[in-house]
């Protein structure tokens, strides 16, 4: 099965910055054509999805308490998708995790699986 592989959270400050990585383990593999997506899950909270962006083209989608702060972008050459968080909260504390699903991002916050999805990477805001 597809291993997708996050990296880059750790514990910041308020205001901080931080940027997390998202690449996969499996050869043959390619992200294009997939829908990629950044959810994060706090202790006792529902998962939310952050960020969606569709691999190969230009699309993305954000959600309302990230817009503005954060930024999904991608590296085809390198088949990695990164998001960027500026501006840190501490209610942005969560375990981040890359999922990617074989479509379009259509109504990317509605979608209740994706495919393939990482074992997720600590975010802490102090």
């Amino acid at each position: 099965d597809v291993q997708l592989v996050e990296s880059g959270g750790g514990s910041v400050q308020a205001g901080g910055s931080l940027r997390l990585s998202c690449t996969y383990t499996n050869r043959g593999f390619t992200l294009i054509n997939h829908c990629m997506g950044w959810f994060r899950q706090a202790p006792g909270k529902e998962r939310e999805g952050v960020a969606f962006v569709y691999f190969g083209g230009g699309s993305t989608y954000y959600a309302d308490s990230v817009k503005g702060r954060f930024t999904i972008s991608q590296d085809k050459g390198k088949n990695m998708v990164y998001l960027q968080m500026n501006s840190l909260k501490p209610e942005d504390t969560a375990t981040y995790y890359c999922a990617a699903d074989p479509a379009p991002c259509s109504a990317p916050f509605a979608r209740t699986t994706f495919r393939y999805r990482g074992q997720g990477t600590q975010v802490t805001v102090s």
